[in-house]
């Protein structure tokens, strides 16, 4: 009972107390749960997995990541000298026309950012849809870093639609500030282009063997020669008697430094039909190379710029080593140096991981496409052009075990008229799936893809290859060959298990080829000189490429009977009929892949992001 001269308690009733404490409650889990929110959209920089730099000095360096589930790419972008602003896109073939572009640009006061593009001119506007989205900018010891997240298809006609294969990357510094970025024009910046593969494959790394040892193929310090384009070319070996292994990994080593000047390399191996090769460490393309040095053209291992570790899948190794297994290695690096730095002394090359505990398969390499002819031919003045290489269901039946293989990997190659490369997998005259697509393919860009998914290849599949060429700046016929103005279309498979198909191409039958040079001279007052000791590419350098003789040149790769290569290991045809074979029926294909176009966002104003770079820390 209380005391009657006592003052009433103040205190809020349990169930006020109860109310108020479930409001601050709910408050602070609202806090948390929007700084989660945020620190999702902006990942660290340890979730930033792949980098390459971007100009040859080193000062802007690219990081990013990959999110399926998001279908969008963030990037991390590092500015180590900032001037008034920089711009950073994509294009078709990394020019600064018609492209795609973040924007960072100052007027000398204040900056900003903004997603913009570049018109025909390369006058720069700013996009009425702003899809490149800053999430965030911070200044560190080494310079200002820039986040943005870019959708892969934004359904923006303005805007580039990433997808597999290469993508050419751009940039540009602004040396003097603008009023505005419509007063930019890109085509008059100092700038330049790199090329990476962005939609890197989300697989799984397997679980390396304990008794995993490693081994470098390295360059021997070689300063790179000062000029812009060099391939190196230096011979190493095996130790004598080295057992067979697998290579399970592969894994790029680049000297600190040149970073920026070591494009890619290669491992090959040589052939094992000779006892012995020369030691040589020079320029590729120097007289002073032997010529034994041809013969080394097995790929151990293929890095580019860009490109991460290489792993094979845990049940299948690439055998090196032991009997039948040459001892000679040739590593070759394509140095880009177009800043002309003199006296870098280099030692870059591949650490290979290797176990002499064997997997289950061996892994093997099989080529696909166009042999290398001169019956398969690109006028001159074309701006697509295609050409298609085709394995046979007649050649798989007989040369696949009734189990099939897997492929697992891909590296497409062109020489430098080639433009976009595409494998798909046919049966039963339908086409099923894409092995491997490259719709921006650089001859200038090319390393061993790991596929996002195995494909697996049955007795009586087919295997067609189509290669896309560019040959508007040549005034003559470009054949196939093995010369670099000449062209190629491969593509080299990377599968398990191994078989004796080593080689699966074809091309025009040449009896055929003959009737059309007989049919131009019929319908061309220039007469083609069709003499037994005048070649194939004598012939198509002569042809005068109107309309009449392209359009059937066309045709006849569409419908003439191929010359089928299906041979083995030893480069010798597997037992049959190859010559005059039809072209495979294709009754059903692959539809187009469509773009998936984000949810609508609300309108907004085409206006840029206002930074005060000034107050970052």
């Amino acid at each position: 009972m209380q005391n009657s001269g006592s003052k009433p308690c103040s205190c809020p009733s349990l169930k006020l107390r109860e109310v108020a404490s479930m409001y601050f409650t709910a408050v602070a889990a609202f806090l948390v749960i929007l700084v989660v929110a945020l620190q999702g959209s902006v990942p660290q920089q340890s979730h930033f997995p792949y980098k390459v730099p971007l100009d040859p000095q080193g000062l802007l360096e690219l990081s990013w990541n990959v999110s399926y589930a998001e279908q969008a790419v963030h990037f991390q972008l590092l500015v180590r000298e900032l001037r008034f602003g920089l711009l950073f896109g994509m294009s078709d073939r990394g020019q600064f026309e018609n492209a795609d572009l973040a924007v960072l640009w100052s007027d000398g006061h204040s900056s900003y950012f903004g997603d913009a593009w570049s018109d025909a001119k390369g006058q720069l506007h700013m996009d009425s849809q702003q899809d490149y989205q800053l999430l965030g900018a911070r200044r560190a010891p080494e310079g200002l870093y820039l986040l943005f997240r870019r959708a892969f298809s934004t359904c923006d006609p303005k805007d580039y639609l990433i997808e597999d294969g290469t993508v050419h990357l751009i940039y540009g510094i602004l040396e003097e500030p603008v009023h505005s970025l419509q007063a930019i024009n890109a085509s008059a910046l100092h700038g330049g282009l790199q090329r990476v593969q962005l939609l890197k494959p989300n697989i799984s790394i397997p679980e390396l063997p304990s008794d995993m040892k490693t081994m470098e193929i390295t360059a021997p310090d070689v300063v790179i020669p000062s000029q812009e384009t060099t391939y190196w070319c230096y011979m190493a070996e095996l130790p004598e008697g080295f057992p067979k292994h697998h290579i399970i990994m592969y894994e790029p080593v680049v000297t600190a430094g040149n970073e920026a000047l070591v494009h890619h390399m290669e491992v090959f191996q040589c052939t094992a039909h000779f006892d012995s090769f020369p030691h040589y460490n020079g320029p590729c393309n120097s007289k002073m190379k032997p010529d034994r040095l041809n013969y080394c053209r097995h790929v151990l291992a293929a890095w580019a710029m860009g490109a991460q570790a290489f792993y094979y899948p845990e049940e299948a190794g690439l055998a090196f080593g032991g009997p039948g297994s040459s001892r000679y290695l040739r590593l070759e690096i394509h140095y880009h140096n177009p800043l002309v730095f003199k006296g870098r002394r280099d030692s870059s090359g591949i650490r290979l991981y290797y176990t002499a505990t064997l997997r289950p398969y061996d892994a093997g390499i099989m080529e696909l496409g166009l042999v290398y002819t001169p019956v398969m031919a690109i006028p001159p003045g074309e701006d697509s052009f295609t050409l298609t290489g085709y394995c046979t269901d007649k050649c798989t039946q007989l040369a696949l075990p009734a189990a099939g293989i897997r492929i697992f990997a891909s590296q497409l190659h062109t020489h430098l008229a080639g433009r976009k490369v595409v494998t798909v997998l046919s049966r039963d005259g339908r086409e099923r799936q894409v092995v491997n697509a490259d719709r921006h393919y650089s001859p200038h860009f090319q390393e061993i893809r790991m596929l996002k998914e195995v494909v697996a290849v049955f007795p009586g599949d087919e295997l067609i290859t189509t290669c896309t060429y560019n040959t508007e700046d040549r005034s003559r016929a470009t054949v196939g060959g093995f010369g670099i103005l000449e062209e190629m279309c491969v593509n080299y498979v990377h599968y398990y298990p191994q078989t004796q198909l080593e080689l699966c191409k074809s091309a025009v039958d040449p009896g055929y080829l003959h009737r059309y040079f007989n049919l131009v001279n019929r319908f061309n007052d220039e007469e083609i000189c069709m003499c037994p000791q005048v070649s194939v590419p004598q012939q198509f350098y002569s042809i005068p490429w109107n309309t009449f003789n392209r359009e059937v040149l066309k045709s006849l790769y569409g419908f003439a009977p191929i010359s089928m290569h299906c041979n083995e290991s030893s480069a010798v045809r597997f037992p049959g009929q190859w010559e005059k074979q039809p072209l495979p029926i294709i009754t059903e294909r692959l539809p187009e892949p469509v773009p998936r176009c984000p949810p609508a966002p609300e309108p907004q104003p085409a206006a840029p992001v206002p930074l005060q770079l000034d107050q970052l820390r």
